[in-house]
């Protein structure tokens, strides 16, 4: 609200804006480092869902292709699996925004 000189009141109107959660995608890149069990195990152990034979699958996409997407999702989760997916050893690509 804003007061003019002459004692009158001004209302202004309330503006809402909405604008969706920042969504990531974590990419875990090939290396000469981690063994298919390896990376499959930590897939199993840390993205939520993730059975064993999708984590294989990804595994080999990430040999055959240099990189592979294996979570998208809200920002802070995607920050979150990063993290521990990197702790782990693997070698990751930097989040990516989507």
């Amino acid at each position: 609200m804003t007061v003019t000189p002459t004692g009158t009141a001004t209302v202004l109107d309330r503006v809402t804006s909405r604008s969706e959660y920042p969504q990531a995608r974590v990419i875990v890149l090939d290396d000469d480092v981690n063994t298919f069990q390896h990376v499959v195990d930590c897939l199993c152990r840390i993205i939520p869902g993730m059975g064993s034979e999708r984590a294989w699958d990804l595994a080999h996409r990430i040999d055959g292709e240099g990189a592979a997407d294996v979570w998208s999702g809200p920002l802070e989760q995607a920050e979150l699996y990063h993290q521990q997916l990197s702790a782990e050893g693997l070698t990751m690509a930097p989040l990516e925004r989507c």
